[in-house]
């Protein structure tokens, strides 16, 4: 027996801001098949931001987090209970909050049948997502595409990049200034390199970075963009050092996920270590090279950024090599690989 159509569901996706990225093709799905519902997404103030400039998303409530006082944690499931959802789908499951959910009286309430957290749901989907058999972004569309066959729904098309836009007048207004700013030749075509790691998966060494920046040997027509996010200045700057004989400028993003995300529009290739602004870039269908550890939970297949895939390539430790250790890749090879795939 089918369900009733929802006016009003609720998304948690509350972890790291790519992990967020990667649930933007389940909010399409959505957005496509129930254009008359309200979607609303429980996200960590960090990724509020991205939410808000999301097409998909009507509204936004913020995840005090798990060390949050009792206080705001009570703050936040009123917040939750008071909108009466007729669903919620949570993407990562936690037991703090299936006991959100399950309080607030919500009837339909679907997760992943993992962890003991599956108990407060009354709709599972067993994935075994540790197996890494499929990107991250498929397990989120599977909850989606569960939920919407629950309402009688028949998925017969899934969601396409980009899945975050601007508009290409502001764009065009912002890449005159910034070259401007910065004195970049007018010719020039920006390559993003983005040292830091955010305290997420492992990154590339800074001697790594500036082997790979000096092997890729384009002519005058590129230009480098050391980008670092508001704790990772120093980063940059030590990289930028190694980097005496290439035209290059540091980045300093200090003005918001919103402001950085317009300056990776204006690149032609972003590269980094499995990030958050490599993700971002990912959504915005920008190419992208990146790096990532071989470790089952952490591979380039689980973490696949959501470009078209010939915008997209992926380099990580060879396989006789440890996992985690990212000293074994070799940039060169990389920089020729680079190359070869995109100019």
């Amino acid at each position: 027996m089918h369900i009733k159509k929802p006016h009003k569901i609720l998304i948690v996706r509350n972890d790291r801001l790519g992990d967020f990225i990667l649930s933007l093709p389940t909010l399409s799905l959505l957005r496509k098949y129930l254009p008359d519902c309200k979607i609303h997404v429980f996200v960590p103030a960090y990724t509020k931001d991205i939410a808000l400039l999301s097409r998909f998303i009507d509204e936004v409530i913020i995840d005090p987090g798990p060390s949050a006082s009792l206080q705001q944690q009570i703050n936040a499931f009123l917040s939750i209970k008071k909108q009466n959802y007729n669903a919620i789908i949570t993407l990562f499951s936690t037991t703090r909050i299936g006991v959100f959910s399950f309080l607030s009286g919500i009837k339909y309430r679907l997760a992943p049948a993992t962890k003991i957290a599956q108990i407060f749901y009354n709709h599972r989907l067993t994935q075994r997502r540790s197996r890494s058999l499929k990107p991250e972004y498929e397990y989120n569309l599977d909850l989606a595409i569960k939920y919407l066959t629950d309402l009688g729904l028949t998925v017969k098309e899934m969601p396409t990049t980009p899945f975050l836009e601007f508009q290409e007048a502001e764009i065009n207004i912002l890449r005159d200034s910034f070259y401007a700013k910065h004195e970049i030749p007018k010719k020039s075509r920006l390559i993003f390199i983005h040292p830091g790691s955010g305290g997420s998966a492992n990154n590339l060494s800074l001697k790594q970075y500036s082997n790979l920046i000096h092997q890729l040997k384009l002519d005058d027509n590129y230009f480098f963009i050391i980008t670092a996010g508001p704790d990772e200045i120093k980063y940059a700057e030590s990289l930028s050092q190694m980097l005496t004989d290439i035209p290059h400028i540091i980045f300093h993003s200090t003005k918001g996920l919103i402001n950085f995300s317009k300056h990776i529009q204006l690149c032609s290739l972003f590269i980094s270590g499995s990030t958050g602004p490599l993700h971002i870039a990912g959504a915005l269908n920008i190419p992208t090279a990146a790096f990532y550890q071989r470790l089952r939970s952490a591979t380039s297949l689980r973490w696949q950024t959501l470009n078209s895939k010939a915008n997209r390539l992926a380099f990580t430790p060879p396989e006789n090599a440890i996992e985690t250790d990212m000293q074994t890749i070799d940039t060169t090879k990389a920089a020729r690989e680079i190359i070869r795939f995109y100019f």
